[in-house]
C-alpha cells in the first residue's frame, strides 16, 4: 500500500482539483461574495464619502483594504458551508476509509478559498480603478499586498473548516462570518480611529483589522509601512496556528 505520507502532495492536489470544480461549476459564488463589498465600496465612496474626512484627497485609495477584507470574510463562508455539505452527505468516511492522507481533505477546501477569494479581490480593484483608485506602489509592493491577503484568507479559512465541521445546519455553518464581516467596521477601515469614542478606538487599535488595513493602505501608497505589517503578519500567523489545531481536532473526531 502507498505510504499516506510519500503521496501527501498528489494527494492533495486531488483534492483540491475536486473542491475547485465545485467552484467553476458554479461561479455565482464568487458573484455572490463580490455584490457585497462592491456595493458598500459605492455606498461609502459616492454617498458617505463627501462628508468623511480621512486627510486623503482620494476616498476610494482609503477605503479599498478594508473592503477587500470584508470580501474575504465574506467569502470564507462557502468554505463552511461546503465542508458541512460533506460532512452531511458522508464524504469524510468514504475518504477516511481510503488510503489518503486525512488532512488534504481540508486543504483541498483551504486551497481553493485561497484562490476563489483571490480572484474576489481582484475582482474588486478593477472595479475600484473605474471608481479613481490609484496606487503609486510597485510589483514588490503589489505582492507583499497580495501576500497579506492571502496569510489573512489562511487564517478566516482554518476558522471557517471549525466552523462547517461543527455546524448543525447550512445556516449555523455560514453565521460564524458575520461578525468577521462586521469587524472592518470597528477599526481604520472606513474612518480614522481618532475619530471613534475612547472605548471604541482602543478596541479598534488592538484588533487584528486595523494593522492589516494600515499596512495595506501604506504598501498601495507606497508609503513606509512601520511595525503594522509586522503586527499584522503576527496576528494572522497565530490565528492560523491556533485555528489549525482546533480544526485537525474537529475533523479528528468525525
Amino acid at each position: 500500500m502507498e505510504s499516506t505520507n510519500k503521496y501527501f502532495f498528489k494527494d492533495m492536489s486531488v483534492m483540491f482539483g475536486r473542491s475547485m470544480r465545485h467552484i467553476t461549476r458554479s461561479l455565482d459564488t464568487i458573484i455572490t461574495v463580490c455584490i457585497t463589498p462592491i456595493a458598500m465600496m459605492l455606498l461609502f465612496v459616492y454617498v458617505f464619502g463627501g462628508a468623511i474626512e480621512t486627510g486623503t484627497a482620494n476616498y476610494v485609495n482609503y477605503l479599498l483594504p478594508g473592503i477587500m477584507l470584508m470580501a474575504i470574510g465574506s467569502g470564507i463562508a462557502y468554505v463552511a458551508y461546503r465542508l458541512f455539505l460533506d460532512k452531511q452527505r458522508g464524504i469524510f468516511e468514504r475518504f477516511h476509509s481510503m488510503p489518503i492522507a486525512r488532512s488534504t481533505v481540508l486543504w483541498g477546501h483551504v486551497l481553493t478559498s485561497l484562490i476563489s477569494n483571490g480572484i474576489s479581490v481582484v475582482v474588486i480593484i478593477l472595479v475600484s480603478l473605474l471608481m479613481g483608485f490609484r496606487s503609486s506602489a510597485g510589483i514588490l509592493e503589489w505582492l507583499t499586498v497580495f501576500g497579506i491577503l492571502g496569510i489573512f484568507t489562511l487564517a478566516l479559512t482554518w476558522i471557517a473548516v471549525i466552523a462547517g465541521l461543527a455546524a448543525k445546519t447550512p445556516d449555523g455553518a455560514g453565521a460564524f462570518s458575520y461578525p468577521i464581516i462586521f469587524l472592518p467596521f470597528i477599526s481604520s477601515a472606513f474612518v480614522p480611529t481618532d475619530t471613534m469614542p475612547s472605548a471604541v478606538r482602543v478596541f479598534a487599535e488592538n484588533q487584528p483589522v486595523t494593522p492589516i488595513v494600515e499596512a495595506i493602505r501604506n504598501l498601495l501608497a507606497n508609503q513606509p509601512v512601520g511595525n503594522d505589517i509586522w503586527v499584522a503578519l503576527v496576528w494572522c500567523i497565530a490565528i492560523i496556528i491556533v485555528a489549525y489545531i482546533f480544526a485537525m481536532r474537529s475533523y479528528k473526531k468525525l
